[in-house]
């Protein structure tokens, strides 16, 4: 059994990141192995759970994994550790547009059997947090509200009428935090700054959240909430093979997946290594910024999310990798390219030349596309058979024109039907993200045509 809490709040912007990295820091500072979580499909928390704690954020989505796969994956994820923090997403109750409860941190709170802890952004309201923190708990009676940190308190007045109003309330203040600039993390267009764009600064930003955290919260009250979770049910979740790649492939003669890393693709979970690796891949890492040759062996790529858009200058002047990715593509060998990895397919990014695979070109524009995504495979492809059915996500602020090849990827059935995406030959690029662990498959059959590729070229 591993202690664990649900870091919510009543709506985004609460601080729900600083307080959830600065108590996983703060544990981890007390010797305790620590498993960091998030709620939803966000890339960017993760990695500064990950800073926190010395582990792999992962993430817990119901809507892309289904939620029967929400308790073992935690589980997998959480093996051998003491505690387990995992960040909620947006307001406590708020999931999946116009699908209930469905992926919303209430429900995720649920699965796991796990209490939660609100951060109430207390700057501009005092007796009235005991009504909202009120509604918060007794709005569904199988979420367990176990205690309240109060953010962004003002004074020790302030405090003192805050306490005062929540007595009222039944639920404890576990932590009272004051306004503090130096744990702020610096935001963009999608989002936080990802760690690996600002290393050392990032280091610094969650020393000071932890430092933060002690000095307000609770923790030996919160780690004994946290320890109230009862046993949970059920195994944990296991990167088993999903088709025959494993066990056609001999020791020593494993497929070389690359898997495109560094400050511009800094998008990926976790388990997708883990699939591929169970799948009979060798995965090796290699940083586009700065790699002017793929890994030794590759028969495979994968391309993930991040930020092209804004090291275009740099991806561009490395025209070797370039050079050297559009003659994998050529050869037939599968590449799986997601939102960033689309963008870097392209035959140019806000006029940059790129990899030039696709006849299409990117920019940036001012529109934001995000949401949950319903697709369908219209096209047979290294990842999925014509007609399978996929759950994603989009997340970016580019267009790529045109928005679907001869054969596209995806047919998406909401929030409008489209068709979007490209396949053609071994590529296999769309906007949008997937994961995989909902659809092991995916890494088995991607795998599975590394290996015919490989065997084709060296025959």
């Amino acid at each position: 059994m591993v202690a664990r809490l649900v870091i919510a709040a009543p709506s985004s912007g609460a601080g729900k990141t600083t307080v959830a990295t600065g108590l996983m820091a703060a544990f981890a500072g007390r010797g305790l192995a620590v498993s960091p979580h998030k709620v939803g499909p966000d890339y960017i928390d993760p990695g500064y759970h990950a800073l926190a704690t010395g582990r792999p954020g992962r993430n817990l989505d119901a809507y892309m994994c289904g939620t029967e796969l929400v308790a073992p994956l935690f589980a997998h994820g959480a093996r051998g550790c003491d505690l387990a923090v995992v960040e909620g997403v947006m307001g406590l109750y708020d999931g999946a547009a116009g699908q209930g409860e469905l992926a919303s941190t209430a429900q995720v709170a649920k699965l796991l059997k796990a209490p939660v802890v609100l951060v109430v952004d207390a700057s501009s309201q005092s007796r009235s947090v005991a009504a909202l923190v009120h509604g918060f708990a007794s709005w569904d009676p199988q979420v367990r509200l176990g205690g309240v940190i109060l953010n962004k308190v003002a004074t020790d007045r302030h405090e003192l009428l805050l306490r005062e109003a929540l007595e009222e309330s039944g639920v404890p203040v576990l932590g009272v935090l004051r306004r503090a600039p130096a744990v702020a993390t610096p935001s963009r267009h999608l989002g936080l700054v990802p760690v690996a764009e600002r290393q050392a600064q990032a280091v610094d930003a969650v020393a000071a959240q932890a430092e933060q955290v002690r000095r307000g919260c609770d923790l030996d009250a919160l780690l004994a909430l946290a320890r109230s979770a009862p046993e949970l049910a059920g195994d944990p979740w296991e990167p088993e093979p999903h088709g025959p790649s494993a066990a056609a492939n001999e020791p020593g003669r494993r497929p070389v997946v690359a898997v495109a890393g560094g400050a511009a693709f800094t998008f990926s979970y976790a388990e997708h290594a883990e699939l591929l690796t169970a799948a009979g891949a060798d995965v090796v890492t290699f940083d586009p910024l700065r790699d002017e040759a793929l890994p030794e062996g590759t028969s495979g790529l994968v391309i993930g999310g991040g930020f092209p858009e804004v090291y275009g200058e740099e991806l561009s002047a490395n025209a070797p990798l370039r050079k050297a990715v559009a003659e994998l593509a050529a050869s037939g060998a599968p590449v799986a390219a997601e939102c960033a990895g689309l963008l870097y397919l392209a035959r140019s990014l806000d006029g940059r030349p790129m990899c030039g695979v696709l006849d299409a070109d990117a920019r940036m524009s001012e529109r934001l596309t995000l949401g949950y995504r319903d697709a369908v495979a219209v096209s047979d492809s290294v990842l999925a058979a014509s007609g399978t059915r996929m759950r994603g996500h989009e997340f970016h602020r580019t267009v790529i024109e045109p928005g679907a090849g001869a054969l596209p990827a995806w047919g998406l059935r909401q929030p409008e039907r489209r068709v979007e995406g490209f396949v053609r030959q071994g590529v296999h690029a769309s906007y949008v993200h997937t994961h995989w662990a909902g659809a092991p498959q995916a890494a088995a059959r991607f795998v599975d045509h590394c290996g015919e590729h490989r065997g084709e070229h060296r025959g």
